[in-house]
């Protein structure tokens, strides 16, 4: 079994506004890829989640041969909630509505999350912002396009 753990953040300035999303990937705890990207006008809760799913679409486009752990692990309560504490069986069951009877923001975006995140069976762990040493890398990447 191969142990990946992608470490995912997001940043906005604004909110909305220029935003930037990184993600450091980790092959049983050795660094395999690194990337970061921005978006012109957007939300940290979309950069938030843009850093996973680009996580999950550079780990389609390597091969494995041994089945793999995959752990999406993010300072953002928000994505890390949506799985963990199951707001998305919610949403599903109200046609994507919020307990607060309002539309589900960023639907499209959990509905690539929830793909991705079945397809890989991926755990979803929250941490303390700049927790440790890849915390802090992903931090400084997805702030830097927009600084």
């Amino acid at each position: 079994m191969i142990n990946i753990e992608i470490y995912t953040d997001g940043a906005c300035s604004g909110n909305p506004g220029p935003g930037g999303w990184s993600f450091i990937m980790l092959e049983d705890g050795n660094i395999k890829l690194k990337k970061s990207g921005s978006e012109i006008e957007t939300t940290n809760n979309k950069c938030e989640m843009l850093a996973a799913i680009k996580g999950f679409e550079e780990l389609d486009k390597l091969e494995f041969f041994q089945d793999i752990n995959v752990s999406i692990i993010s300072d953002s309560a928000y994505m890390v909630n949506g799985f963990v504490e199951d707001w998305i069986s919610g949403w599903l069951k109200n046609g994507w509505v919020s307990s607060a009877k309002k539309p589900v923001l960023n639907k499209e975006l959990w509905e690539a999350l929830i793909y991705f995140q079945k397809k890989y069976n991926a755990s979803f762990i929250k941490i303390k912002r700049r927790s440790n040493e890849f915390a802090v890398q992903v931090d400084e990447m997805a702030k830097k396009p927009i600084t």
